[in-house]
């Protein structure tokens, strides 16, 4: 049976890979990527064992440059993104991509040979924002759709929200930022993303 930390590990992993021409087009990207990612993970003896110092590296190194944190933050926070000052937004995009770098790097090393199959892009060549659907399909299990959000900025594509199941990301982390909001305030939320940051890393030793 795929657990959720391993199908967050597949989202991830569609996105490890080194410099990528900027225009690639956003299902090329994701696909081209597959292939070489979960090779990697299959053949790396410590990510599989679960050496986190690797994995989070693997992810600083590989995952990130493909995802705007920025965006993904303000969606995330919604209407309170406007009230915090911008040291407070920088330290909860700081601290909010911590938090994903530790969490998924911590179930890398789940990862086995689930198939993931991608639905054709159904876009126009002028869009600047597209959804990328794929299915992870393990036997003995029901498929589960990954649907990737993107958009084009002058970087090339970046991820600003994946729909797992079909929950968004961003919608689950929007709820629990705004009860933390509302009820310690902007610093309130950075320091609870702070002490789970601090949680995730004693625990990984």
């Amino acid at each position: 049976m795929i657990r959720p930390q391993q199908l967050i590990v597949l989202v991830f992993s569609s996105f490890a890979t080194g410099a990528i021409a900027q225009d690639v087009a956003p299902d090329v990207l994701v696909k081209g990527v597959v292939e070489d990612v979960t090779s990697i993970i299959r053949q790396d003896k410590d990510i599989r064992a679960g050496n986190t110092k690797k994995t989070v590296a693997l992810v600083e190194e590989k995952v990130l440059p493909h995802f705007n944190f920025p965006h993904m933050t303000a969606l995330a926070m919604g209407a309170n993104w406007r009230k915090a000052t911008p040291d407070q937004q920088r330290l909860v995009i700081d601290q909010f991509r911590t938090l994903l770098v530790r969490t998924y790097s911590t179930a890398l090393s789940s990862y086995r040979d689930q198939a993931i199959e991608f639905k054709p892009l159904r876009a126009h060549p002028t869009d600047t924002a597209v959804v990328v659907r794929s299915q992870v399909k393990q036997s003995g299990t029901e498929p589960v759709s990954i649907d990737y959000s993107l958009e084009k900025t002058p970087d090339g594509w970046k991820v600003y929200d994946v729909a797992i199941g079909g929950v968004s990301l961003v919608t689950t982390y929007r709820e629990a930022f705004a009860n933390e909001v509302r009820d310690t305030g902007v610093d309130g939320l950075i320091k609870s993303l702070s002490e789970k940051n601090r949680q995730l890393e004693t625990k990984s030793g």
